[in-house]
């Protein structure tokens, strides 16, 4: 792709109501100055990156926008810039890439590339998923979700996901927790209860996970003292026991398993819940891709594989 001036207001605002940003870990970061000496006249500046950002969007009163990092691209030839856009509606993560002379972005996401583009992510993946599982474990297309059970964006994601499982023969589902804990009050604990739930019934957790997204509106009008209360009562609607679950929560290792699904999210660029990674291939907007495209992409990557 040849470098453009950015042209990102159409792109940014389609998309921006259509999913929750993820919290990056590296939100005091100061610019990166490491680039290849060769190709970086200067250093590019958060006050440069924040100047531009008010420039192309300082007309939009809804919209507010900050700088998360400043950092080399996999191509170290270029800047990355990570930034979190938000409205009334929610938040969405922002990537632009700068070129060396600072006189062009790029607002996109590089894409892998090789003779089988998703053979990284694929084997990342296998290796280190750790969440709950429904269908074959030997299917054919496995579909990895990276949720937060309080994000609106996952909630109406469901339907869609579920469809998939049932036109797509032979395909499993994988839920990886993503909490965005620096947005969302009551994420991780839910994390925690659906975690406890799954170590003792699978089936349960499904079961758990639905009814908490159906709650989801009425669980975020709850004072914080009383969120807590309020998932024990569901998990006794799945038919386990919500004492025993909600002691499993205060053990180590299940926020251990939520912080290492974090940090594989993390690994794998996810900036927004609910992103999807079918047999590798990475679905970050998966409410603004038509139901139709997700199925044949679905569908291709089970005969691909």
């Amino acid at each position: 792709m040849r470098p453009v001036v950015v042209s990102i207001v159409a792109c940014l605002l389609a998309g921006i109501l259509l999913a929750q940003n993820a919290s990056p870990n590296k939100a005091g970061a100061q610019p990166a100055s490491t680039l290849a000496a060769s190709h970086v006249p200067s250093p590019l500046t958060r006050e440069t990156v924040e100047s531009f950002l008010h420039h192309m969007f300082g007309y939009d009163q809804n919209l507010r926008i900050e700088v998360v990092d400043i950092k080399p691209a996999p191509d170290p030839a270029l800047y990355e810039v990570d930034a979190r856009a938000t409205t009334p509606q929610g938040q969405q993560g922002l990537k632009l890439y700068v070129t060396p002379d600072q006189k062009y972005a790029l607002y996109a996401d590089m894409m892998p590339f090789g003779a089988d583009p998703f053979l990284a992510a694929r084997e990342t993946l296998k290796s280190q998923m750790n969440g709950p599982s429904r269908g074959p474990a030997d299917a054919q297309v496995t579909i990895v979700e990276f949720g937060d059970l309080q994000c609106p964006a996952c909630k109406r994601a469901q339907p869609t996901i579920q469809k998939l499982l049932s036109e797509v023969p032979n395909s499993r589902l994988v839920f990886q927790q993503f909490p965005l804990t620096q947005i969302h009050k009551w994420a991780l604990t839910a994390s925690k209860y659906a975690q406890c739930v799954a170590k003792q019934n699978n089936d349960a957790f499904w079961k758990y996970v639905d009814t908490v997204y159906d709650r989801q509106d009425e669980i975020s009008r709850l004072n914080e003292n009383e969120i807590e209360g309020r998932l024990k009562q569901l998990v006794g609607e799945t038919g386990l026991s919500p004492d025993t679950v909600a002691a499993c929560t205060a053990d180590p290792g299940i926020a251990a398993q939520i912080y290492a699904s974090q940090a594989l999210g993390n690994a794998l660029e996810v900036t927004a819940t609910p992103t999807l990674f079918i047999n590798g291939r990475k679905i970050a907007n998966v409410g603004g891709t038509p139901y139709d495209v997700l199925k044949q992409i679905t569908a291709f990557q089970a005969q691909s594989k």
